[in-house]
């Protein structure tokens, strides 16, 4: 029967989605705990092993200028 095909074949789409999804989800948060993302902290903390203590407006510029460029 046709209709048996068409339903084996939306079953399959539907498992291959959600099995997809949790996929995506793992990998992309396994990414995020690698390589997270930059924050003023962490700016601050470079530039401070540099030999300097940089001011807020500094670390602000910093950020701007990175988030300009992402």
């Amino acid at each position: 029967m046709w209709w048996m095909d068409v339903l084996y074949v939306l079953l399959g789409l539907v498992i291959g989605l959600v099995i997809g999804f949790f996929v995506t989800k793992k990998i992309f948060t396994k990414q995020l705990e690698e390589n997270p993302p930059i924050n003023e902290k962490m700016i601050e903390a470079m530039m401070s092993s540099m030999g300097r203590k940089p001011s807020q407006k500094q670390v602000r510029q910093v950020m701007n200028q990175m988030n300009k460029y992402r």
